[in-house]
């Protein structure tokens, strides 16, 4: 009977270390895919800085494009007003002068209507 007890403690006890070795294998396991996940993410991790530090270096490079553009437009839109100002003005002289030669050019017909009519030869001197 000793023995049938001493069978059935070492079988227990087999049993137990067997289950013990299992889950000693599985938390192994475990560890080994945790650390396996933890260097994936670390990876991830460091290429998402990467790609955020060249994001906000591209932002501020276009922040700048950004700003020597609106400069450039208002310089741009500064130099257009004073052209068309100056445009208008020419175009203003131009009417005006337009208007004083089509006035001179009245007062001169009026005033050589008779020389037109009149003819004039070699003979006369």
């Amino acid at each position: 009977k000793a023995e049938g007890q001493l069978m059935e403690l070492r079988k227990g006890e087999t049993n137990s270390k067997h289950n013990f070795e299992m889950l000693r294998q599985s938390l192994e396991d475990q560890k080994g895919q945790d650390s396996k996940n933890l260097e994936e993410q670390k990876a991830g991790k460091a290429a998402a800085e990467e790609g955020k530090a060249t994001a906000e270096g591209d932002l501020q490079m276009a922040t700048k494009t950004l700003e020597s553009s609106t400069a450039e437009l208002a310089s741009t839109q500064g130099a257009c007003m004073t052209t068309a100002a100056d445009h208008e003005a020419t175009v203003a002289g131009r009417t005006e002068e337009l208007k004083v030669i089509a006035e001179a050019k009245k007062i001169l017909m009026e005033t050589s209507e008779g020389a037109v009519s009149q003819t004039y030869s070699f003979a006369q001197v």
